[in-house]
């Protein structure tokens, strides 16, 4: 997750292969920031993740599943502002360590990419 400029909040959450990002992102929920809205892709639609959401106060803007039988409503403009999470998620993956997954052993693997995040996104650059 990342703020508003395009900086990493939150890194990662490690989970198996198999796991929606919805299921994911719940995890995360208790850790966010008190924050407007939340941009994420259609991935995270999910009708739980939707109500954590809101139960924070959090408005989301996701778009619907292609399979989801109600249509929900989102910010299409707001929406397009997301590119700022893919272009921190592509500033990380510039380390070869990190964008081939060359640590086996999760606490290295997350070691990683706060050691990237924290020399790529550090304050005042």
């Amino acid at each position: 997750m990342c703020d508003g400029q395009g900086r990493p909040i939150i890194i990662m959450v490690l989970s198996e292969g198999q796991m929606n990002d919805h299921k994911g992102g719940g995890l995360l929920i208790d850790a966010l920031p008190r924050a407007r809205e939340l941009r994420a892709d259609r991935s995270y639609d999910g009708d739980g993740f939707r109500a954590a959401l809101e139960a924070k106060g959090i408005t989301a803007c996701i778009p619907p599943r292609k399979n989801r039988k109600v249509v929900i409503a989102y910010g299409k403009t707001l929406y397009r502002q997301r590119h700022r999470v893919e272009n921190a998620f592509g500033r990380l993956k510039e380390w070869r360590r990190i964008a081939t997954h060359y640590d086996r052993c999760a606490h290295t693997c997350v070691s990683a990419i706060c050691i990237a995040a924290t020399v790529i996104f550090r304050v005042g650059q």
